[in-house]
């Protein structure tokens, strides 16, 4: 059984090593999964470049999350079967196989596309719970986001649109507007000089009740200035690497409220009724086709070293993804 380890912080092309194990014989209430697919996220490069908020403990075992198949069972399982498809969020997932108790697995319909379903946690669920968490939005209201190419950015979009809610969409260049435009963003600009601007003539001045960041440094304060009065902006990465500069006029005078989203907060905070009730809006429009991500390009797990490269690099069109095994 091939998986993936880190004994030290840096390069991930250059720190991930492909480590051998022999298959680990179940326990009691245990099952064995062989993984069928795992995304590359920027948080994961970042965990093992050193840069993220956390800093791992090493040596560390990278992957968010995935999709799997139950191969084996324990006598004592009984609400998970052979075959059945279920979702890796326990985290370790670039992996072949995972052995773990049942309860660490979430069962999942035998339908959709599974490289989707394997990305149905991180992204679609931080563009639902911040569409739904923040700010009361009501059909017909504008939202502006930076990175809106983005995996998180098109799930937004495609959740804001099957909400009535009209979306302001920054990019970086003009050849991603297009796509952009099809997946149903209502305006899509590039980031630069006299955003606030070009937005509130893009959309006839009207108010724009929340901004969703995940750029930080001048995005974020454009951002800011581009809110009516008591909106809210809502800071969930930073691609930059720059940290924001808030404008104090704007709190004081337009009442912009800052807030932050870091998803595993909010797994270590929520109810399980909140969770089961947010996974229970997601994973249906996944499993249907209604909601999807743009994917890249495919690696094996001996490819490591070419898929996290290909992740890091400026340019790419969606996902990529790590196929341990396939159907």
């Amino acid at each position: 059984m091939k998986y993936i380890q880190y004994d030290k912080t840096g390069d991930p092309a250059d720190v991930l090593m492909i480590k051998n194990a022999t298959a680990q014989l179940l326990s009691s209430g245990e099952v064995r999964v062989r993984v069928l697919a795992a995304p590359i996220h920027p948080a994961n490069l970042l965990q093992i470049s050193g840069e993220y908020g956390i800093a791992p403990e090493l040596p560390a075992n990278p992957g968010g999350e995935g999709v799997g198949r139950v191969v084996e069972v324990a006598p004592d399982v009984a609400h998970l079967a052979i075959g059945q498809r279920v979702m890796l969020a326990g985290g370790a997932t670039w992996r072949e196989e995972i052995v773990a108790p049942a309860a660490a697995f979430v069962p999942l319909p035998d339908v959709g596309d599974v490289e989707q379903m394997s990305m149905l946690t991180v992204n679609p669920l931080t563009a639902h719970l911040i569409l739904s968490n923040f700010v009361d939005l009501n059909a017909g209201e504008w939202i502006i986001q930076s990175a809106a190419n983005s995996a998180v950015g098109e799930y937004l979009i495609q959740l804001a649109k099957e909400r009535g809610l009209k979306t302001v969409n920054i990019v970086r260049r003009e050849s991603l507007i297009p796509e952009l435009e099809t997946l149903g963003a209502d305006v899509v600009l590039t980031d630069g000089p006299d955003l606030a601007e070009r937005v509130a003539e893009a959309t006839s001045n009207a108010p724009i009740s929340m901004a969703v960041d995940a750029v930080g440094g001048v995005t974020f304060t454009q951002m800011v200035e581009c809110l009516a009065f008591g909106g809210t902006i809502v800071a969930y990465g930073s691609l930059s690497k720059k940290p924001p500069v808030l404008n104090s006029i704007a709190t004081i005078f337009n009442d912009v409220r800052v807030r932050g989203f870091w998803l595993q907060k909010w797994f270590e905070t929520t109810s399980d009724e909140d969770r089961q009730a947010a996974f229970g809006a997601i994973i249906p429009l996944i499993a249907s086709g209604a909601l999807k991500a743009k994917i890249d390009s495919r690696f094996a797990i001996e490819d490591i070293a070419a898929a996290v490269t290909r992740a890091a690099e400026s340019g790419r069109s969606g996902k990529v993804i790590l196929i341990p095994n396939q159907e």
